[in-house]
C-alpha cells in the first residue's frame, strides 16, 4: 500500500480541531485589532459613553487577555492529542490486521456449530448434559374416545 494511501487514524480530528485553532487565532487577532481600534476612539468617547458602555469598555481587555489564554490552552490540547494519537497509531495498525481474523474465526465457529447441530443425536445429548438450547414443546394429549 503506498503512503498516500494509507489514512492515519485520527486525520480528521486533528485537523478539525487545527482548523479550530486556526479559526481561534483569526478570532483573537480580529478582537485584539477591535479592541486597540476602540481603545483609540474610547478616549475620544469617554465624555460621552453611558456607564454601561465605560464598564464594558473597561472589561475588553481582560476579555481579550481570557480569549487568549483559551487559545493557548487549546493549542496544547492539540498537541497532546497529536502525540496521544502518534502513540496509538501502532495500535490501531494490529487491529486492522487482527479484526478480519477475528472475524474469520467467529464465522468458522458459528459454521461449525451450525454443522454439529445437524449431525443426528446432536440434540438429545445436549439435552441429557443440560447444554441443550430449547426444550421442545411438550406433545399435546389426545383425547380418547369412547
Amino acid at each position: 500500500m503506498p503512503p498516500q494511501a494509507r489514512r492515519v487514524p485520527g486525520a480528521e480530528l486533528l485537523s478539525a480541531a487545527q482548523a479550530a485553532v486556526g479559526a481561534a487565532q483569526s478570532a483573537a487577532g480580529q478582537a485584539i485589532d477591535a479592541a486597540q481600534q476602540t481603545a483609540g476612539y474610547a478616549f475620544d468617547a469617554a465624555v460621552r459613553l453611558p456607564p454601561a458602555s465605560a464598564q464594558l469598555a473597561a472589561q475588553l481587555p481582560d476579555l481579550v487577555e481570557n480569549l487568549s489564554i483559551a487559545v493557548d490552552r487549546l493549542n496544547s490540547t492539540i498537541d497532546r492529542l497529536d502525540r496521544t494519537l502518534a502513540l496509538a497509531d501502532p495500535v490501531f495498525a494490529t487491529y486492522d490486521r487482527l479484526l478480519p481474523r477475528l472475524e474469520a474465526m467467529i464465522s468458522l465457529g458459528e459454521d461449525l456449530f451450525g454443522a454439529l447441530a445437524k449431525l443426528p443425536g446432536v440434540g438429545l445429548i445436549g439435552r441429557f448434559t443440560g447444554r441443550g438450547g430449547e426444550e421442545p414443546p411438550p406433545e399435546p394429549e389426545k383425547r380418547r374416545r369412547r
